[in-house]
């Protein structure tokens, strides 16, 4: 699991959604903004419900996701505040893997 200090908050993530860009995968979306203060990245994970039905599933998701995150957190420019968002249900971690990582070359 990733750390709490690089885990966005409830109020950066309502921030986010009201002003920020974004990014698509087929599996993904990466909602961003940057933030100059920030000393260290913070990215969350957000598995909606119509994704999967289930609490289970859906933490299951969200558990894959901040495990491969943490392979790659040192990469993520350090004032990138910003939540990725399930567009479907990926159970196959090198696909997630994937895209987040186009995903992080899109940005940098």
């Amino acid at each position: 699991m990733l750390k709490k200090k690089n885990r966005a908050d409830t109020k950066a993530v309502e921030k986010i959604f009201k002003e920020g860009k974004f990014l698509t995968s087929p599996s993904l979306t990466f909602k961003f903004i940057k933030n100059k203060n920030s000393s260290t990245p913070r990215i969350s994970f957000i598995a909606p419900k119509n994704i999967a039905k289930l609490a289970v599933e859906r933490n299951l998701l969200r558990r894959k996701g901040y495990v491969i995150l943490k392979k790659y957190i040192t990469k993520v420019p350090k004032y990138i505040v910003g939540a990725f968002i399930f567009r479907k249900y990926q159970d196959d971690n090198i696909i997630l893997e994937n895209e987040i990582k186009n995903i992080f070359s899109k940005i940098n």
